[in-house]
């Protein structure tokens, strides 16, 4: 007996007997083949799954996506790619070039906190540095800031904001000038911020891409710390003279890296006060501070 199977298969634009095929017997004849635009839709049909085949399926969140970010290591030669992280793109700061110097990404970086203790100039030239590059800046609890050295050292004070007596809640106010402000100094007054609410503050910082800046006070665990000290001054003789500059020892700190320190002047440059980094030969020939008689 013989079996006799019939399928039918139906393309677009394809009818009739040369769209069927046919499985005979022995004793049937040999089915019409398909027509060579039938043959086309079939491969184009082809074609489309593999390329669907080959898309990647989407994300359920059981799997870390990919990352949109990927380094390639010079003369690597395995195609191993280094994954960014948001460390390392973290955007900086500006500040005094000789202070840019003893911080390893040369400035400060957003999203941190920095304690800033010693003297005050080194304070006003963070802050000036950056409302010169077009920051904006916000100093709270510190109504004797100087603000004719900020303007001295090329600060802008249209883009400083001031909050002189913030009472008892000076650490609520930093915490919501950060949303807004490129930098926020918190002048603690001598105070102590407990590492609960600083722990709270700084994340704000983060989250905002903002800048805290400590001073005058205890804060636990900043992510950096600059210290600094009146060295010595320049333009003064025996009795007489005019101070033409200031030099201070700076020393920098933090996490991830070890202290470093360096001797810089701020120096009246035609009216413009200036840094500059002091060499050997010149803090040599720098007579040590001596009290007033």
């Amino acid at each position: 007996m013989s079996v006799f199977i019939e399928l039918v298969f139906e393309y677009p634009g394809c009818a009739g007997s040369a769209c069927r095929s046919r499985k005979r017997g022995d004793d049937e004849p040999a089915a019409p083949s398909i027509s060579n635009d039938g043959a086309d839709q079939a491969e184009k049909l082809e074609q489309l799954r593999r390329k669907m085949a080959s898309i990647p399926a989407r994300s359920d969140g059981t799997e870390p996506a990919t990352p949109s970010v990927m380094l390639k290591p010079v003369g690597a030669r395995e195609p191993t790619p280094i994954v960014a992280t948001a460390q390392s793109t973290l955007r900086m700061l500006p500040v005094p070039t000789p202070i840019g110097n003893l911080l390893p990404r040369g400035g400060l970086a957003r999203g941190t906190v920095v304690s800033v203790d010693g003297a005050a100039s080194v304070l006003i030239g963070l802050l000036a540095t950056v409302t010169a590059a077009g920051g904006h800046v916000a100093v709270i609890g510190m109504p004797g800031l100087g603000l004719i050295a900020f303007h001295e050292q090329g600060g802008d004070l249209a883009k400083v904001a001031l909050v002189p007596q913030p009472k008892d809640a000076a650490i609520d106010c930093a915490a919501i000038l950060l949303e807004g402000f490129d930098v926020v100094v918190l002048g603690l007054a001598g105070g102590a911020v407990t590492p609960s609410r600083g722990r709270a503050v700084a994340a704000r910082a983060r989250s905002k891409g903002s800048l805290l800046i400590v001073t005058e006070g205890q804060w636990d665990g900043p992510d950096l710390r600059i210290s600094s000290r009146v060295a010595g001054y320049t333009g003064l003789t025996a009795g007489r003279g005019r101070v033409t500059g200031i030099q201070l020892d700076v020393a920098a700190g933090g996490k991830g890296f070890q202290q470093r320190t360096g001797c810089m002047e701020i120096c009246d440059d035609t009216g413009q006060l200036c840094w500059a980094t002091v060499d050997d030969i010149t803090l040599a020939a720098t007579p040590p501070l001596r009290a007033a008689q």
